[in-house]
């Protein structure tokens, strides 16, 4: 973000201003302020990558699960966890990209910058103060281990008797305050890895723990794999719901105009309201219905959100005909006017979006979090950074592949004048697609199995709600 703010702020850094009518007449970025731009891009992604699935694991690992307060607690940790995440995209939205447009972008990226600096200073205070879970190793290692062994030991018999199988001793188990897990029948093949034949290898032999630790990864992919198209939706309230907007009459009152890019903001809000009144009102109602602490499982709530994404873009297609329609009708198709139509058009699939967050996201986050083994939280929660990172790849391929195909044949989906194109089409498609997903979803969650919660902790936490009840 230091660099990123010297880029805007330095003038050999950054191209000089043009203004010039045809862009393509101004000075191009030289190669230099082209490397130290996306130099810095580059390593504001790594740093995410780094920051994102820990800070929510760290903050999940503060409760006990075997107390009924914090096991409760940590129930909603995500739902507050998403809240705070939102709330600085309000911000975002709203006070960063105002200040951008209207004062300067060097203040733009400078007040971001500075909230990170003080974000250190806390997080440094705090860390004598944090539970701390101790690091086991790579857990790719660990998993490579298993598959290695595995595939020596795959022409020897299983035993009957799981018991018979490798493991530690409790008190190893003990000394490292880590957790033991019983043999399942789930992919047994990598059980073999457990099977003793007289060597102590690593790749040769691995504890059933270890082997169940394994299962529990490889068993969440294909409901990663299913989150892949929710997060191209979201891709989406960034890029073509922005564009839309551009081209409609965007302001209030006399003297006020919404920028584009604030329209982000109603998918703020809209996530912020829906995780107080999903926490405080919804939660509660399930849970008197169905005796589940969390009110409803967590794949439950993902496929409530992936119904909401069907709904929100077939809306966002009947929105696009409509603005078309009205484009045609005052003769803006050809030079891409601003069409007399109000920006809050839009505000449909905006909100709908920011609901759909409060279910999927959260629950995606969560779900990966609540079952990758003990040891592996961070890499369970890293799940649901790389169903982003896919997820945006997949709109960057679906938007280009859709508008070369749609525009060699004549009748482009995607152009640069949007008046000309056909969104409509192109968001019934995505909404065929997520209506694909969901079923393939369907089936996936209904051969998942759940992790056994470690010692029961959340039965624990019913028993306490039974009794309050």
């Amino acid at each position: 973000m230091g660099l990123l703010t010297l880029v805007v702020s330095i003038p050999s850094l950054k191209p000089p201003p043009c203004l010039e009518v045809n862009k393509g007449n101004c000075k191009q970025a030289s190669k230099l302020q082209l490397a130290v731009f996306f130099g810095a891009l580059y390593i504001l992604a790594l740093g995410t990558g780094g920051t994102k699935p820990n800070i929510s694991t760290i903050g999940a690992d503060q409760f006990d699960d075997f107390h009924p307060k914090e096991k409760a607690q940590k129930l909603s940790f995500f739902n507050w966890w998403m809240f705070s995440i939102f709330f600085g995209s309000l911000f975002a939205t709203t006070g960063v990209v105002y200040i951008q447009d209207n004062v300067g972008w060097s203040l733009g990226y400078g007040l971001p910058t500075i909230g990170l600096a003080v974000s250190i200073l806390i997080f440094v205070a705090g860390t004598p103060f944090y539970r701390h879970r101790l690091p086991r190793g790579s857990p790719f290692t660990r998993m490579a281990n298993v598959i290695v062994a595995a595939a020596r030991n795959w022409r020897l018999p299983l035993p009957n008797d799981p018991k018979e199988l490798h493991e530690l001793d409790f008190e190893k188990y003990s000394v490292e305050r880590a957790f033991r897990i019983d043999s399942t029948s789930s992919l047994r093949f990598l059980n073999k890895a457990a099977i003793r034949t007289g060597s102590t290898e690593p790749w040769k032999l691995c504890s059933v723990t270890q082997v169940e630790e394994t299962k529990q990864i490889l068993k969440m992919i294909p409901i990663l794999v299913c989150t892949f198209i929710p997060s191209t939706m979201l891709a989406q309230t960034h890029t073509l719901f922005i564009k839309q907007g551009t081209t409609l009459d965007r302001s209030v009152g006399s003297h006020f105009q919404i920028p584009p890019a604030s329209l982000s903001a109603f998918v703020t809000i809209s996530m912020l309201l829906s995780v107080v009144i999903y926490d405080r009102i919804f939660v509660k109602i399930m849970q008197r219905l169905t005796k589940n602490p969390r009110g409803i499982t967590l794949l439950q709530r993902m496929g409530i959100g992936m119904i909401l994404h069907i709904m929100i873009m077939t809306i966002a297609s009947r929105v696009e005909r409509r603005r078309l329609y009205v484009a045609r009708e005052n003769g803006l198709v050809q030079n891409g006017g601003e069409i007399p139509l109000t920006i809050f058009t839009l505000l449909p699939q905006f909100m709908l979006m920011g609901t759909a967050d409060a279910f999927i996201q959260v629950a995606t986050i969560e779900f990966f979090y609540d079952q990758a083994p003990e040891s592996m939280k961070s890499l369970g929660t890293s799940y649901s950074m790389t169903s982003l990172g896919v997820g945006n790849f997949l709109s960057s391929f679906l938007l280009s592949t859709v508008s070369h195909i749609t525009k060699n044949n004549g009748n482009g989906w995607i152009l640069n004048n949007l008046n000309a194109s056909h969104l409509d089409y192109y968001y019934a498609l995505i909404a065929v697609l997520s209506a694909i997903n969901f079923f393939v979803f369907l089936i996936v969650s209904k051969l998942y199995v759940y992790k056994a919660e470690v010692s029961g902790s959340i039965n624990v936490l019913a028993d306490a709600l039974k009794e309050r009840n």
